[in-house]
């Protein structure tokens, strides 16, 4: 989504439509992005626990959320892709190899979720539209702009193409291993092979890209903030984008479009 305001219609599935991150801390995590992004919170669904939905200019960005006391669990935003129909996408992905972690189960009258991992281990979530339909505002600092598989190679693109419908593409004159994966015709995700340097400490994971309007800027407010560059700005494919964590250690990139 390129439009200023993502509306309120349900996303074609197989579609990125909403970003969540699990925390320990939600306060102190609240206040980082705020800061970094200039979001303001409401009440999530009491179903997910102590969970609020990020806003900006009073419209739904992403959600945060936080994780049970007595679970180690990684800290990481999830990319959640639309389906019209949860239980059946979540027996899709167990039929060709991935897992279901978590549900489907209900959250209120918001939709229908589930937590999935593909078959290189990857994290990601299903959203089956109700009230809340997910991201409703796009384009603009502090919204998500992008988002990307990074695994060790490309062909794991096929798993989303069998269990969403999705169609893939890639770009013959690019020495990357990066397949786009299309929906109506439209790009919405891509799928980026990165072989070796894949992190030894993440594994396979759906990175999430936030607008910002200097990637200079934002990288350096990261820091001052008590999170970390991990990537230095730089002219990435998508624009001037540098890879950094919350305090956390959430791993997220921030990328200025501008230029594109």
């Amino acid at each position: 989504m390129t439009e200023a305001a993502a509306g309120t219609a349900r996303r074609t599935p197989g579609t990125p439509c909403w970003v969540s991150l699990m925390a320990h801390g939600l306060g102190t995590t609240e206040e980082f992005y705020a800061d970094l992004f200039g979001w303001e919170y409401v009440p999530g669904p009491e179903e997910l626990g102590p969970y609020v939905r990020a806003l900006l200019d009073g419209r739904e960005v992403a959600g945060v959320g936080q994780l049970p006391p007595d679970r180690s669990l990684p800290v990481a935003w999830t990319t959640y892709l639309a389906t019209d129909d949860a239980d059946a996408t979540a027996e899709a992905v167990r039929s060709c190899g991935g897992t279901v972690a978590v549900g489907p189960l209900q959250a209120a009258d918001a939709g229908r979720m589930a937590i999935c991992s593909d078959p290189i281990g990857a994290v990601f979530g299903i959203w089956q539209a109700a009230a809340h339909v997910g991201t409703r505002l796009s384009g603009v600092p502090g919204t998500p702009v992008w988002n990307e598989l990074v695994t060790q190679d490309s062909g794991v693109a096929k798993f989303y193409q069998t269990v969403f419908g999705c169609e893939t593409q890639t770009d013959p004159a690019s020495a990357l291993d990066r397949v786009t994966l299309h929906v109506a015709g439209r790009p919405v995700a891509s799928v980026h092979g990165v072989g070796r340097d894949l992190p030894h400490d993440r594994g396979a994971h759906w990175m999430t890209y936030f607008q910002v309007a200097d990637a200079d800027l934002a990288a350096a407010r990261v820091v001052e903030l008590g999170g970390r560059v991990l990537r230095e700005p730089y002219e990435g494919t998508r624009g001037r984008e540098a890879t950094v964590t919350d305090p956390e250690g959430a791993v997220f990139t921030v990328v200025d479009t501008r230029g594109v």
